[in-house]
């Protein structure tokens, strides 16, 4: 689903993480309108049916299927998962894309699985009775981008796509790596790490080594959620950027 979050001028594409959904973007939605038309979207498998096949590149084509309306090169700001696909998105569709943001993921997750972390969300007390239930368990921040991202029903908040879903898309990143596609693209890039990151470590420092458009930065005191942990640096950062390539 494509989402017209308003604006005008240069598109700009907002893509989420695994688990999450065009609503944990919303504080970033006002200011990120100065800078052009946005657009959000939720991912296939979050809250709509996934593609058939569970592999990075028919998330790419169902992407490119959502955005055909959007004919104008667009700035891709991608949060993970998001991140990935947008690059992949790049790569399969150069003249589409004019700039991308990377928030906290990398090319290079081979040899990993998502087998604890599975268990984890299995593990979790669905359905989350309310608000509060929601915050107590993830804490303020993710509890927060959870809240947004659940699915809604008079019991209670509840995952908004399948666990096996979620553990396929993620596995597949232990099987496989994605410099190809990121060394093939030629448009500016921001490269936005948590100090206490989720990637292996270094490697989006060499992403930014291998593009010379690249830049890199990393935002102390930020986790995996770089943008809502520390916000008034994502914005400086992104918005610093977008001055540059618009």
């Amino acid at each position: 689903m494509l989402y017209d979050e308003g604006g005008t001028g240069v598109p700009i594409l907002l893509l989420h993480g695994l688990m999450g959904s065009a609503r944990t973007w919303t504080d970033q939605l006002p200011w990120l309108r100065e800078f052009g038309h946005v657009y959000t979207v939720d991912a296939a498998g979050h809250g709509r049916v996934p593609p058939a096949e569970l592999s990075t590149e028919a998330f790419v084509a169902d992407l490119a299927a959502l955005t055909a309306e959007i004919t104008e090169p667009m700035v891709i700001v991608g949060h993970s998962m998001g991140a990935i696909h947008g690059w992949v998105f790049a790569a399969t569709y150069p003249e589409r894309v004019r700039a991308i943001v990377v928030e906290d993921i990398a090319p290079d997750f081979t040899g990993r699985t998502a087998a604890h972390w599975a268990e984890l969300i299995h593990s979790w007390p669905q359905p989350f009775a309310d608000d509060q239930a929601v915050l107590d368990y993830f804490g303020p921040v993710a509890g927060a981008y959870f809240l947004r991202a659940f699915t809604a029903a008079p019991d209670g908040y509840r995952l908004h796509g399948e666990v096996d879903t979620f553990r396929a898309i993620s596995e597949e990143w232990g099987t496989r790596d994605f410099w190809t596609e990121w060394k093939s693209l030629q448009v500016p890039a921001l490269l936005i790490e948590g100090e206490h990151t989720i990637t292996p470590a270094g490697q989006m420092r060499t992403m930014a080594d291998v593009h010379p458009g690249a830049e890199y930065v990393r935002v102390a005191g930020a986790g995996h959620l770089v943008h809502d942990e520390q916000p008034e640096a994502y914005r400086e950062h992104v918005g610093r950027f977008l001055r540059r390539v618009l």
